[in-house]
């Protein structure tokens, strides 16, 4: 019976890994150039909202010190509650004028399907903006340039060719 046991539950495992499938993901360029301010470097938070306007996932973080993860409130609420593993924590913060460049992971089938990009930015003794910037997960949107609101000057996307 033993014998049994292991080889069956082997089988098992390997026949629902089987009929998972992985997420397809497009991946596309995003840069974000910041508007000319004096202080410390900008925590920017990228998030995939669900078309109901709550947090899917949690895209790109520019700022890899987690003391200061609660200073952008919003984000904070989310990735604070359930602490995900974030693959997408990239080095330092981003200093006033300065841009960055990085390769978002956005899962296909939530493109043109009513989700979006939210940009969340905070600066140590300064403001928190809540929405910098937004960008609609069209196909057309992929290759687009949006204002920023607060310490975002623009993002603009590319598609990773």
């Amino acid at each position: 019976m033993r014998k049994l046991a292991l080889p069956l539950i082997t089988l098992i495992f390997l026949a629902i890994v089987g009929f998972i499938k992985p997420v397809e993901k497009t991946a596309v360029k995003c840069m974000i150039q910041l508007v000319n301010y004096t202080g410390e470097g900008a925590y920017v938070v990228v998030s995939l909202m669900n078309p109901d306007g709550s947090y899917a996932e949690t895209l790109y973080v520019q700022g890899d010190d987690p003391e200061w993860y609660s200073d952008i409130p919003e984000w904070w609420s989310f990735y604070g509650k359930y602490r995900p593993d974030i693959d997408a924590i990239v080095g330092e913060t981003v200093s006033g004028g300065e841009r960055s460049l990085s390769i978002l992971k956005i899962p296909s089938e939530k493109i043109d399907a009513g989700y979006s990009l939210r940009f969340e930015t905070a600066v140590e003794d300064q403001e928190y903006y809540q929405e910098d910037a937004r960008i609609d997960l069209t196909t057309a949107n992929l290759k687009t340039k949006v204002e920023g609101s607060g310490f975002i000057r623009y993002v603009r996307l590319m598609p990773q060719q």
